[in-house]
């Protein structure tokens, strides 16, 4: 059937099948659209994707484009790591859980430091106190990191550490903890955070200004480039713009204007765009608009590929794959109802597989009340082992491709994407439209509109708005021991009387100094935390040359 036959067929059902259909029962709102606002149409046909545009948008896994999955065999040749997230209380604790974890089939850990530890100070900080261990771990010096992997084969497993402003001394910590075990850091698979821009924009947890915090990065990039060649030394995180309000599009903008500023630094830096930038990673939310969200996948994966090729000129095709960890959305969860959580977080994994995801972190159902507990997150943990065991859906590569619906929405992420990186480019940088308030001004707005939409009723969300019960109280809640710090503090007194402290003194001024120059800073960093220096102590070393970064209000 030609194209002119198949509109003129079209547009005969709509004038007569639909529209007398539709008049006897008419459709539940006059207008449908995606969680982002993409309009939804109630049928699509080849008339939405052109089969001549197949090799250009969509071409084959594993090849440019790579809209279709980085591998050529996806998860039919190797299952994405599932990597659930897990620290609270000690380090003693947490290492519990990641055993725990472990023997129920996760294949990654993924390791949450408490708010003292992300914004640089000891548990013995008057500013830690109440926050010791409440939702991460607390480490303050390698011996918390010690016991943290204790009994862990760092050359048997893959590490995730979500930390950004003292990333790379987190990063010093566990190539010390290796190191004590055997495994050189060349070795060492896994990925921290470090992604300090959408600290400013969506999370909040920095510590220096931003262009020293760009400075700690770039000096990251160079040595894991140098050193750690398995090792992906930043995840640009879209995940908190998410959970901050932004809408799906937004996520993908913004992400990828982030990952263009840090190859603009890198390049500012002398390094070459294929020396790097097949280390890095990405970080996404999956939320539960399930087409949408696989057409955010794709979407970001084609862009990111465009803008390697095009803007950067890369040429290992390395640098043009985006690889990426996903995590089901923590905002989407209810205290009402906690059980619904499972079949969101269900439908959310799913779209993460369905989209091409590396690595996965499912929440447990209990996160929207506290930290979770062992069975909760059992329960997390085997619905990934479902999807890739039962489902079927890992069988075959990219199986909703060429969804007439799928790949117009993808269409349209991309497009409207673009369209904020234009934006954001005449803005001058990222950095500018951060520092102009824009990008916390769009994520706002969308995140009170969405909100809105909850509060009319327009958008249901079941258990919440409609649907509603008597609630019971929750039969199990984890909650972290108050007397944490004081345990966390003995510890801290305990290193430092054992340590060298006229070493840690000496390395510390030296870390002063080489701030104050161009010099990476990592292997400074990997000496003070062998000599035991606290987290504390380098923080504040930095903070002397760096300052601290004092936070604008955007209205």
């Amino acid at each position: 059937m030609g194209e002119k036959t198949l509109k003129d067929e079209k547009e005969r059902w709509e004038n007569s099948t639909l529209k007398n259909f539709v008049a006897k029962a008419p459709e539940r709102q006059k207008e449908f659209a995606t969680v982002s606002q993409n309009p939804v149409s109630t049928l699509y046909t080849p008339l939405d994707f052109e089969e001549k545009d197949y090799l250009e948008k969509l071409g084959f896994p594993g090849e440019y484009p790579f809209t279709r999955g980085i591998y050529p065999n996806m998860y039919r040749g190797r299952l994405w790591t599932m990597r659930q997230y897990a620290g609270f209380g000690t380090a003693e604790q947490s290492n519990q859980r990641f055993k725990y974890l472990l023997d129920q089939g996760q294949t990654g850990l993924s390791v949450a430091f408490d708010l003292p530890t992300q914004v640089g100070y000891d548990s013995d900080h008057p500013l830690a106190e109440g926050e010791v261990g409440k939702v991460g771990v607390a480490i303050d010096s390698l011996a918390d990191m010690e016991i943290l992997f204790e009994g862990i084969p760092l050359d048997k497993v893959s590490t995730s550490m979500t930390i950004n402003a003292p990333a790379a001394i987190l990063l010093s910590m566990y190539i010390a903890v290796a190191e004590k075990q055997g495994v050189p850091r060349s070795e060492l698979r896994g990925t921290i955070q470090n992604d300090i821009l959408k600290e400013y924009i969506a999370r909040g947890t920095y510590i220096f200004p931003p262009k020293p915090s760009m400075r700690l990065v770039v000096d990251t990039l160079a040595f894991c480039a140098r050193e750690m060649p398995k090792w992906n030394p930043i995840s640009i995180s879209g995940y908190h713009i998410r959970e901050a309000g932004a809408d799906a599009v937004q996520e993908v903008a913004f992400t990828l204007a982030d990952a263009i500023e840090y190859c603009k630094a890198a390049q500012q830096a002398g390094m070459d765009i294929d020396q790097f930038a097949p280390q890095l990673s990405f970080f996404f939310a999956a939320h539960n608009d399930l087409f949408e969200e696989v057409a955010k996948f794709r979407a970001a994966r084609r862009l990111w590929a465009k803008i390697m090729k095009e803007k950067f000129h890369a040429q290992d095709p390395r640098s043009m794959m985006l690889r990426f960890h996903t995590q089901t959305g923590g905002s989407t969860l209810t205290a009402q109802q906690p059980d619904n959580n499972v079949v969101r977080v269900a439908i959310q994994a799913l779209a993460a597989v369905l989209g091409g995801t590396q690595s996965l972190h499912t929440n447990s159902r209990d996160e929207a009340l506290g930290l979770p507990t062992e069975k909760s997150v059992q329960i997390a943990l085997r619905t990934q082992q479902i999807i890739a065991y039962e489902s079927g859906v890992t069988n075959t590569v990219d199986p909703l491709g060429g969804s007439y619906y799928l790949e117009h929405l993808t269409d349209q992420i991309e497009k409207r994407a673009q369209e904020y990186l234009e934006r954001i480019e005449s803005m001058g940088s990222m950095v500018e439209a951060i520092e102009l308030g824009y990008i916390q001004r769009e994520i706002q707005a969308s995140a009170y509109k969405y909100q809105k939409s909850i509060e009319s009723g327009e958008r249901i969300i079941v258990g919440l708005n409609k649907f509603k019960t008597e609630e019971e109280s929750p039969q199990e809640i984890l909650k972290v021991d108050p007397r944490l710090r004081e345990l966390q503090i003995k510890r801290i007194q305990e290193v430092k009387q054992k340590r060298n402290n006229e070493k840690v003194n000496a390395i510390l001024k030296k870390i002063e100094d080489v701030a104050s120059t161009g010099e990476n800073l990592v292997p400074y960093f990997i000496e003070a935390v062998k000599a035991y220096a606290t987290l504390g102590e380098i923080t504040g070393a930095l903070r002397k040359v760096f300052g601290e970064y004092q936070q604008q209000v955007i209205f």
